[in-house]
Order: C-alpha cells, then structure tokens, then sequence
C-alpha cells in the first residue's frame, strides 16, 4: 500500500488463486484527510467491463467489505462533518444538471458558498445573543433591560439582509423550467408556434378547432435556462366535456404561467405580468395588429428569432445571475423563518423576546446546515446520489 496522498502502480491479484487482475493505480487516503473523514483507497483500474466486474468480484469476496450503496459516499462525508447538508444538496443538483445554469447553480451550492454565508449570518448572531444574554443576567430591578439604539439597528440590519435574499431568484425555476404558456382560441396557430419553437412535431396540429383538448409541456433550452413551453386547449365555450375540462385546465395555467405568449385578440389578453401579444398567422395577412403586439408566423418563420429573444429576456429574471447563490425551497423556508423571528422580536421591543427571536434563528440556521433537525431529510436527500458518490 502506498504512503497517504501518494499514487503508486500496483499489480490486483485475486486472493483466492493469486491471479492477475490488472495494473492499476492506487491512492491512499488517511483519516481524516479524505472525502469521507475516514480511511479510503481507491484503484483506478482499466476501464474494461471484464476488469471491473472481477475487481468488484474480487472485492465482495473479502470478509467485512460491501458495495456501497447510492450515495453512501456524500452520507459519509456528511456524518463526518467533510460537508454540510447544502453541499450535499449542491452536488445532487450538478449529477441531475442538464444545462449550464443548473450546472452553476450547483457548483455555488456545491463549493461551499451558501454554507460560509451562514457561517457569516451565525456568527452576528451569536454576538447579538451574548450581549442580549449578557444584559438580561446583569440587568438591576430597577433596569428595563435598555439597549442601545445600535443593538437593534444591527438585529433590523441582519433581517433586512435576510430579506434581500428571499426576493433573489429560487433555484426550482432553473430544475424545474420557466413555464411559458401558449394560450389563445381555438385555431390559432399554438400548437403549430411551439413546434417551430422547439424545432419537432410535438403537438398535433389540424385545421379543426379543439384539437388539442389537453395541455402538453415541451421542454427547450435558450440561454442555458430551461423553458417549459406549455400548449393549451382554445379558449371556448364547449358542449363537449372532455373539451371543456381542457379550457378550464388551460385557464389555470395561464394564471400560473411565468411568461404568457397570448394568440388571441389583444383587447381580450388576460392581464398578466410578463405578457407578449402574438399575431399569429401574420403571413396569411389575417387578424389586426395594434401596438405592442408582434407578428409571427410559423411557416415563413416572420418574428420569430424577436420571439425567442423576448422569452430568454423573461426567462433570465426567474433564474440566478451568473455564480450567484440560489436557494432552493427548502433552504427558503427557513431563512423565512429566522428573517421572520428577527423581524417580529424586534418590533416588541422586549429584550427577552429579541433574545428567544435570536435563538429561533440560530435554530434556523442549523437546520439548513444540517447540524439539527433534518432526519427525515437525509435518506430521500442521499438516495438522489449514483452508486460511488
């Protein structure tokens, strides 16, 4: 065995008859310099499914050793304290990354940035708690506990910096795509825009009104941000049930749509925050344009490459800057609640409720971290992993 943190070339033989498995390349890591906190050796084997297969065959006829299982690696490293739980939560995000946001929002979890921030948040924290502390023990009965102006201003200042953080972007939209609904009548060229969009045949297209019943999500890509583009049923009144089941659908997802691209007469667009107003069909000349509404086609491609443009634009602002920290909803939730308790405590002006709004956010704090009260988090958290992380 090589000395720890050297690589040395080694023969593997099989124990049972002595042998050749392959050369390889073995490193040793001592404890608690390593990934996991523990003792580790690692073979880099030739990369043959033969090689592999003996090695682990090899390997499971050893008393004492197992196969890890998926994740088992990360858990390890997490029980020994090598990570916290928002990096554990950043690298399951970059093995699912599918584009180059997520890939950088991961890695901004993944390195540790979220976790020195907190390291930062605790440590005013815990200042703040030892002089609160401090002054309800020493406090005189003829004392009111008075603070100083300054130890306030630095608890409001602390929960506004919190708050700063709840209104940045979430993490969900760049997992889970910005959802741009296509909405409008029957017939309108919906169906026929999202396939131009995405570049296939994705949705049915017909000349007859009501052909798509139900709404169908195609996922695309521009920027590097995920796009859920959503086809939905003609906005109608229908006899016909199934029909109608689709429009009420298609109604909730507008008022859900992140981006709404709106077919229809721009006098009856629904009002919504990031609206564009479509002339669809513009190269059959049908339909009146009016201000602020952008003739597209999907047969000559007319307005197109401005549409994109307009939906990237939208997108980008669901979405974290470029290597900036995005919470996930998790990690929201509580920053929410110590940004609450700091804010509630400090409104009653009663210094032994700051010092317990203190404590609660403390207690927040640890949760994200992982240090108290995520049991039930850990399995489904770690069974996200592949097997060797």
């Amino acid at each position: 065995m090589p000395e720890p943190r050297s690589a040395a070339v080694r023969e593997l033989r099989d124990p049972a008859d002595g042998s050749l498995i392959d050369e390889a390349l073995i490193l040793a890591f001592a404890a608690p310099a390593s990934s996991t906190g523990e003792n580790v050796v690692e073979f880099h084997c030739h990369g043959g499914r033969a090689v592999v297969d003996k090695m682990l065959q090899t390997l499971a006829g050893i008393a004492g050793l197992r196969a890890a299982e998926p994740g088992e690696f990360t858990r390890r490293a997490f029980d020994h304290g090598r990570i916290d739980l928002t990096e554990a939560e950043g690298l399951a995000d970059l093995l699912e990354a599918e584009t180059e946001a997520q890939r950088r929002a991961a890695l901004a979890l993944a390195d540790g940035s979220l976790k020195r921030q907190i390291a930062a948040w605790q440590e005013r924290l815990l200042a703040l708690s030892a002089e609160a502390e401090r002054a309800i023990d020493y406090a005189d009965e003829h004392d009111d506990e008075a603070m100083p102006p300054s130890f306030f201003a630095a608890v409001d200042e602390l929960e506004e910096e919190l708050q700063s953080w709840l209104e940045r972007p979430r993490l969900e939209p760049l997992k889970d795509g910005v959802r741009a609904v296509v909405a409008g009548p029957p017939n309108a060229g919906k169906s026929s825009l999202i396939n131009i969009l995405v570049g296939e045949d994705r949705a049915i297209v017909t000349e007859t009104p009501g052909t798509t019943r139900d709404y169908i999500d195609v996922p695309m890509v521009l920027g590097g941000v995920p796009i859920l583009l959503t086809d939905t049923a003609g906005l109608r009144e229908s006899g016909d049930a199934v029909e109608a089941i689709g429009v009420e659908r298609a109604e909730k997802l507008i008022e859900l749509a992140d981006i709404l691209l709106w077919l229809g007469d721009p006098a009856d667009a629904p009002a919504h925050k990031r609206l564009v107003k479509l002339h669809p069909k513009a190269d059959l000349g049908v339909g009146a344009m009016g201000d602020g509404v952008l003739a597209v086609s999907s047969k000559t491609g007319q307005g197109l490459a401005e549409l994109t443009a307009r939906i990237g634009e939208m997108a980008a602002q669901f979405v974290p800057a470029h290597n900036a920290i995005a919470l996930n909803r998790r990690q929201a939730a509580l920053i929410g609640e110590a940004q609450a308790a700091l804010r509630e405590s400090a409104a009653s002006g009663d210094l032994v409720i700051v010092a317990d709004g203190l404590r609660v956010a403390r207690d927040a704090f640890d949760r994200i971290t992982g240090r108290a009260g995520v049991e039930d988090l850990l399995d489904s958290l770690f069974a996200r992993f592949c097997l060797g992380k």
